[in-house]
């Protein structure tokens, strides 16, 4: 009586594939959005639509038109609320998958566009110069743009156009510098900006003893492909950021590695093959 009065009478193997690949598609999406604002948003948005196929199903004309009328007009709304989720996850879609990887290969050798890659000399200006922040406290937060462009964030801060050094990134990040306050570029080798702004996370889940430069990191590794190195002016705790997933650095060493593996030169010809 249930089953027909929702109009499920006769289930065919389409209906179980097809209520099989919704269910999938929910999963995922609350996996996607799981520790991050929007997943209140979406918890109402199944529960509305619930309670439009239950009016529709007891044929409540009034009702369902009702809710069938919030539907279309949420439709809008949710493009505007769910703006940082969706383009996350397109970016992740285009850079993680074969065909992205391939598709950036393929547009890199028709436009000539230069790889982020650092010589072994930069990488270690860097180290030596997180090092030295970190026993000293001094706040930091270098941001490294891999293939999403980063113009838009150079742009809110300073230009810069300098090559890395280690003397250059701890003067920039002395407390009492002008340029102190912000996130630095380093692309290529060099560094773009300085004193930049980078969009803050809205994940709820990050503990408390992190600070506005850990959220900042997140936020600017959801967005985009890039990845970030944080030194704590609380602890002197430095730490590496990838896809939104903060990683503490046990010793330089460690920190040399893990920058050597997203940006040699050898890696990313072999990604273009």
């Amino acid at each position: 009586m249930i089953l027909e009065l929702f109009g499920i009478v006769g289930i065919s193997f389409t209906d179980v594939l097809d209520i099989l690949l919704v269910a999938v598609i929910i999963y995922l999406v609350f996996r996607w959005i799981r520790g991050s604002a929007a997943i209140n948003v979406f918890i109402a948005i199944l529960l509305i639509y619930a309670l439009n196929v239950i009016v529709d199903a007891l044929n409540m004309k009034m009702m369902s038109r009702i809710v069938s009328t919030f539907i279309d007009v949420g439709v809008v709304a949710l493009i505007v609320i769910f703006q940082p989720e969706i383009r996350h996850f397109l970016m992740n879609f285009g850079a993680g998958t074969r065909l992205g990887k391939a598709s950036r290969g393929f547009f890199r050798r028709i436009l000539g566009k230069q790889e982020n890659s650092m010589e072994a000399e930069v990488v270690s200006s860097i180290t030596e110069a997180c090092k030295h922040m970190s026993e000293e406290k001094v706040g930091a937060l270098m941001v490294f743009p891999h293939d999403v462009s980063l113009e838009y964030i150079a742009r809110s801060g300073d230009a810069i156009d300098a090559a890395v050094s280690e003397r250059l990134l701890r003067n920039l990040f002395f407390k009492n510098s002008p340029l102190h306050d912000g996130a630095v570029i380093i692309a290529g080798g060099r560094i773009v900006a300085a004193r930049c702004t980078l969009p803050m996370t809205s994940r709820t889940d990050i503990p408390a003893s992190f600070g506005m430069r850990h959220k900042a990191a997140v936020g600017i590794t959801e967005e985009t492909d890039a990845v970030v190195i944080v030194v704590s002016e609380e602890t002197g705790q430095v730490s590496f950021v990838k896809e939104g997933k903060l990683s503490p650095i046990a010793n330089m060493n460690e920190l040399k590695l893990l920058l050597t593996r997203e940006f040699s030169s050898v890696k990313q010809e072999a990604e273009q093959q």
